[in-house]
């Protein structure tokens, strides 16, 4: 269905009928985009297996619209450029690098095959 397939700027709803939540969101993923998606529903668990499942930047439940400044916002697939608000939007600016050095060699480390752990780490 073209409508749940191209993005669409106005004020538009849609209605297209499912059989399963596993169909609905087979429906919802059938597109190039994926910016956001909304689930209603009263049982939780279809709620959070939807927001895992669909491949959308946010997913609200029972709300629409509403964003926090530090979470982040953008699409999947072809929707938007990258992440918005949050720490997460300087992540396109950023280039990660973990550094490690041992200036005291005597130190016995808490490590398995060269994975240390931290003294908060358990195992």
């Amino acid at each position: 269905m073209k409508i749940a397939q191209e993005e669409i700027f106005g004020p538009v709803l849609t209605v297209i009928r499912y059989s399963s939540v596993d169909e609905a969101i087979k429906m919802a993923n059938d597109t190039i985009y994926g910016l956001a998606a909304g689930v209603w529903t009263k049982d939780v668990n279809k709620a959070y297996k939807a927001a895992r499942e669909l491949q959308a930047g946010v997913v609200w439940i029972n709300d629409w619209h509403m964003l926090r400044n530090d979470a982040p916002f953008g699409g999947y697939k072809q929707s938007g450029i990258g992440r918005e608000m949050g720490k997460h939007s300087l992540d396109a600016y950023t280039q990660l690098k973990h550094v490690h050095t041992s200036m005291v060699p005597e130190i016995e480390h808490k490590s398995w095959y060269g994975l240390l752990f931290s003294e908060t780490d358990e195992g």
